[in-house]
């Protein structure tokens, strides 16, 4: 059974990559479905699994198998690894071994700050904590961190797991042991340090692992910070290369005449040009989402953040490259192509979200396509090969700040969203309210990761339906300190219309740009999604429910209610044969920041308090793992 679902999972994997893929030890690892070896499942960000046996007809009868509490509370984003065949070396004292090495399936789970590691042995019927890292982290980067103290994951390769801590200290633990040899469990095996949080720069992402690289970005774009994206060597953390959102080409890692921006060439110093005076050096354009890699082109794929300050009347020009889609390559970190969502953004329309790669038909051609759904509104299919734009359609019916997408290649706006100034902010002006601008601030989409399932073509995307009323002032930058500059209210994007549900999850085509089905939900749907060869699509609410729908109709076939908020993605594995679910919950985030942080005005936490003020009715802080299996 095992050796069928692994081929199952290499076609899959073969029509989202091609067959030229270059073997490395994790694409291999990627080929058994019955592991979830990376952040996002694999390096296409599909999100999809090919394990079947709980399907349509019987997901109805999962029940709870077993939980665990990470003794941590505010939110838990992000989702577990499991990997198999870890060898656990033999136990010793007075050096007299006490247990026997042995071969077993672990667990790696992590928690918000402080970020704690643990180990979990799967075959083990108590779930034994195998080990566990608690790294000492000054305190002081809290309150630094913008949106919840929320860390996406962790990272697996060549033995080791790596962590992205608050601090922006990445580490490389062993993953049998959780330490390098000889030294004690809080030693890693190496660390390194890429960011500054004196100086508003925090981690929150999951590093990524591509080849013999571990991928990670920095967070801060509210304070001002200048984003970044740096690759270190997965042996012994060196350095390899670190490319900026903004500044002169050599530090962008973009090359004038090779790089392109919708087929031309960018020009000479383009992260310089479009910012006025020095403003790049504190411009934003962070690297906190999902990176994906295509082995076959050897290009990494990421989108960077706002620009600093969300007040547009202080920074005129289009920000480059805040708000971009990167293709860079793996080896050198030279920028291939770069596609800029929102120029000039006005709404914090950050374009962090995950790039998904997979081969579709289109035009009556194959094309090596990646879908970006942005928080802006749109969801985008480019040509990853040359970052060419094919579809550009609204992927929530209440985006209203633009109307369209400018399509028109002999256009001079190609490319460009047509901006409907009735909702622009800086047509309004400093300390004027810019009211019922569509989406607000936390998007139409967060971080919340999509999924792609191959059998229907169809995305499965967890999406807030959330509006805005946003006043912009002026504000000075200083180091470190917050850099904000507008305030924001947020409410139900149909509120006009009596309607008070803030979150959808929907299917959507990415060939033509189009809604197949949508499920309305109370709240934002905060939860990455993850798509089965069962026929079904999971996905967890703010309330705490874990929700199995049916993926060709959206109709839901299960909810079972957590011990918290989920804002955590669905995985699912096997172990011994049998196919599990787990979802961390644990509410938190941007979203239910008023209940994490205890924040009690409309407007606080960047404006989400007031939208979800009503999360307390329904749900309270704890971070818990649950895992389901089928009922025996």
């Amino acid at each position: 059974m095992k050796k069928f679902l692994a081929a199952s999972s290499f076609a899959m994997l073969t029509l989202a990559l091609g067959n030229g893929a270059c073997a490395d030890e994790l694409l291999e690892l990627q080929k058994d479905p019955t592991q979830w070896v990376s952040p996002t499942g694999d390096y296409a960000n599909l999100r999809h699994s090919a394990l079947k046996q709980i399907t349509t007809e019987n997901v109805g009868k999962l029940v709870v198998d077993w939980q665990f509490s990470t003794g941590v509370l505010r939110g838990h984003e992000g989702a577990p690894l499991v990997i198999h065949d870890v060898k656990i070396p033999a136990e010793q004292n007075d050096g007299k071994v006490v247990k026997p090495a042995y071969v077993t399936d672990v667990m790696y789970l992590h928690t918000p700050f402080p970020n704690v590691v643990y180990a979990l042995d799967l075959k083990d019927p108590d779930h034994k904590v195998l080990w566990k890292y608690a790294p000492q982290q000054d305190a002081t980067v809290i309150p630094v961190m913008c949106c919840d103290t929320v860390n996406r994951g962790l990272a697996y390769g060549d033995g080791k797991v790596f962590l992205a801590q608050a601090d922006t200290t990445l580490v490389a633990l062993d993953a049998a042991t959780g330490a390098s040899a000889g030294k004690s469990k809080d030693k890693p095996i190496w660390s390194v340090k890429f960011g500054d949080p004196s100086k508003g720069e925090t981690s929150t992402a999951a590093p990524h692992v591509f080849k013999d690289k571990v991928v990670v970005g920095n967070a801060g774009g509210e304070y001002g910070v200048r984003g970044q994206i740096s690759a270190y060597d997965i042996k012994t953390g060196a350095l390899v290369w670190r490319g900026y959102s903004t500044g002169p080409d050599s530090d962008t890692l973009i090359d004038p005449e090779k790089t392109t921006h919708l087929g031309k060439p960018v020009g000479k110093d383009s992260g310089i040009n479009t910012w006025q005076g020095d403003q790049w050096k504190f411009g934003g354009g962070t690297a906190w989402g999902w990176y994906s890699y295509d082995p076959e082109l050897n290009l990494i794929y990421y989108g960077t953040g706002n620009p600093s300050t969300w007040n547009p009347v202080q920074r005129p020009g289009d920000n480059r490259w805040s708000l971009t889609l990167w293709a860079r390559d793996l080896d050198t970190g030279k920028a291939r192509w770069v596609y800029q969502t929102t120029p000039h953004d006005q709404w914090d329309y950050d374009a962090v979200n995950e790039l998904i790669l997979v081969d579709q038909e289109i035009g009556g051609k194959k094309v090596k396509t990646a879908v970006h759904f942005d928080r802006n509104g749109f969801g985008y299919t480019l040509d990853r090969v040359d970052g060419s734009l094919l579809v550009a359609e609204k992927f929530d019916p209440a985006v209203n700040w633009a109307t369209r997408i400018d399509m028109d290649k002999e256009s001079k706006t190609y490319g460009r969203p047509v901006v409907d100034e009735k909702f622009s902010p800086e047509k309004h002006g400093e300390d004027a309210t810019t009211q019922g601008a569509c989406p607000t601030t936390l998007g139409s989409k967060d971080e919340q990761p999509a999924s792609y399932d191959p059998k229907t073509g169809l995305f499965l995307v967890p999406t807030n339906h959330v509006c805005m009323d946003f006043e912009p002032f002026r504000v000075s930058y200083s180091a470190g300190q917050p850099y904000v500059g507008a305030s924001v209210e947020m409410f139900p994007a149909d509120r006009a219309k009596g309607e008070t549900h803030t979150g959808n999850f929907i299917a959507w085509d990415a060939k033509t740009g189009k809604i197949v089905w949508a499920n309305k939900e109370q709240f934002s749907v905060w939860s990455g999604a993850v798509s089965t060869d069962g026929g079904v699509t999971f996905y967890g609410t703010l309330e705490g429910y874990l929700k199995a729908v049916d993926t060709r109709t959206g109709k839901e076939l299960f909810k079972h209610k957590t011990p918290s908020g989920i804002i955590g993605n669905v995985i699912t594995y096997v172990v011994n044969g049998k196919q599990y679910i787990a979802v961390l919950s644990g509410v938190g985030g941007w979203a239910g920041i008023g209940l994490a942080a205890g924040l009690t005005k409309s407007n606080d936490g960047l404006g989400a308090v007031g939208n979800y003020r009503s999360l307390s009715n329904y749900t309270a802080l704890g971070g818990v793992l649950t895992v389901f299996s089928l009922r025996d």
